[in-house]
Order: structure tokens, then sequence, then C-alpha cells
């Protein structure tokens, strides 16, 4: 994936041909201790609590006072400014979370996928939104030929082009290195190497990330806030399906006729690198089938000690 052009000039996909728009500047307001914009101060003094977020304009950034900065500083006051937006967003639709993502940080906004029913879900809404954004996958060299293919059909449906960002070493390189598959031995060793690595890489130069986790899919992810600093990558961390459950993924699925891998019809409900995932079993955790045999439970991109 190239790097973020300086230029805040994009092009809108969704626009006529050689149009351009000018990008929205990203603004982080900096003034209140508990980040909250003057405006809620003012209804929190008069009502006893802030408004709701529940309509498109009540979920656009704040923008007074606000100061202009080339990336998001990792401060209190910024943390408090971005919990105050998590919690507002609480009761926002999957699609206006993404739509506050983009106003708020694109053309520096990006998004990692898997391609599973989450990620599926999110690129059928930044179809809706901005196909501007740049969407990558962690091409680990393992991954199912299924998974891949739907790259191809995501390529020709929303006319979204997902970059396969890859290790330095292709796996045959890998498995001489270490004499052998490493996933059988030390598969968090192996995760480190040829994901969190290339996510490492991937991240730089942007200052947003949308993420699919759901806090229903495990105990690690049962904490995860809509909108947080990821301190692993430097950068925000936005996850517009944090409180949606696997029913809603799936309604929204079936109902709008969303590409997806053909796996799950197999039984994989949770798909990763082929020698790490296995289909599950009746009444079984829908992650239960990754790293079978092992205690791992999460590659290591979505941890639970974010901001």
């Amino acid at each position: 994936m190239s790097r973020p052009q300086t230029s805040n000039l994009r092009t809108n996909p969704m626009s006529t041909p050689g149009r351009t728009e000018q990008a929205p500047q990203l603004r982080i307001y900096s003034g209140e201790a508990d980040g909250s914009p003057p405006a809620d101060k003012a209804a929190t003094a008069a009502h006893g609590s802030p408004p709701a977020a529940t309509t498109a304009a009540a979920l656009q950034p704040s923008i007074a006072p606000a100061v202009e900065r080339r990336t998001p500083e990792p401060s209190e006051a910024y943390f408090a400014y971005l919990k105050t937006q998590s919690e507002r967003l609480e009761t926002a639709t999957p699609k206006q979370i993404v739509e506050w993502a983009v106003a708020e940080f694109a053309p520096k906004l990006t998004m990692a996928t898997a391609f599973g029913p989450e990620g599926m879900v999110i690129i059928h809404l930044l179809s809706q939104v901005d196909r501007g954004v740049p969407v990558f996958n962690l091409d680990t060299g393992y991954q199912f030929r299924e998974t891949l293919e739907l790259r191809d059909r995501v390529l020709a449906r929303y006319g979204i082009d997902v970059e396969l960002r890859r290790p330095e070493t292709t796996v045959e390189q890998y498995e001489q290195q270490h004499g052998g598959p490493l996933y059988k031995l030390n598969p968090d060793q192996c995760c480190r190497d040829r994901k969190i690595r290339v996510l490492e890489e991937s991240a730089k130069g942007w200052f947003a990330w949308m993420s699919g986790i759901r806090r229903d899919q495990s105990s690690d992810r049962a904490r995860a806030p809509i909108v947080g600093w990821d301190k692993k990558f430097g950068l925000v961390k936005i996850s517009p399906l944090a409180n949606a459950t696997k029913k809603d993924v799936w309604r929204i699925i079936t109902d709008e006729d969303v590409p997806y891998n053909s796996l799950h019809d197999q039984g994989y409900t949770s798909i990763g690198c082929w020698p790490c995932t296995r289909a599950v079993m009746f009444g079984e955790d829908e992650r239960a089938g990754r790293w079978s045999g092992f205690a791992k439970t999460e590659c290591g991109l979505h941890t639970s000690d974010d901001k």
C-alpha cells in the first residue's frame, strides 16, 4: 500500500471524472480536560447529561474550538476527546460511524481487512460513503484460496481494489529460515513476523484505521471502544461494529447481498491462515477454530489495552 499523499486534494470516485474536491481537514479538540466540546458542556449544565448523538449532523467532528495538527498526538486530553466521541457513537448506526470516521480523518484514514463478515460489511458501507478510503489485507502467504478470491469479488462489486500487504520473505524463505513451518511450534512468533510487523509498517503515515472487531467475539474484545487510541500501532482505531452482534452482521449481509467467504458455508465461523484455522463444531465458540490446540486466541492485532 502506498503512502498517503500530502496534498489535501483527493478525487471523489462518486463524482464526475476528473473533478477533485477539498479533503476535510483533521480537527482535534484540545481545550477541555475531559475532551468534550463547549456545546456539550452547556447542555450538560442545563440538562444534567450530554445530548445523544443519533443524527448524522450530531455525529460530525467537533470543530470549535479546535486546532489543526499534522498527526493526532497521544495525550490525556486527546484520549479524553476520543472517549467522548466513542461514547457518542454508541447510539449510532455502523454507517453513521463510518461517515464520522471519514469526515474526521480522511484522507488519512485506512482500513485493514481479513475479508471476514464484519470486514465485508464495512467495505460495503465504505462503498456508500467514500470508496476512496484505502483498504488493505495482511497477506501472510498462508491465506485460503477462497479468501483471496473474495478480493476479486470486492473489486468487481464495489470498485475497491484491496491491496495485499506482504512480509519481506515468502513462505518458502520463511520456513527455510526456521527449519520448517514455525506455526506448528510457535504460532505467536509466526503472527508477529507475518502480520504484526506488516501492519506496523502499513500504519505509517496514517491518522486512523478501521477494523471489524465485535465485542461479543471474545473476552479479549469485550471492552473494545468504538473509537480509541491504538497504542500498538500509534494511531486512532475505529471499530464501527464493536457493539453489533453476529446476527446483526449477517442480517446486513443477507438483506443487502454483501459478498462473503464461501468457507462460512462449510462451518468456518472465523477464518485466518489455513494451517491455523478449522471448522467449528456445534456449540463451540465462533473463534474456537483458530489456533486449535494452542492457548492462543488472538493474532495480536487487537489487544484490550487500547485507550
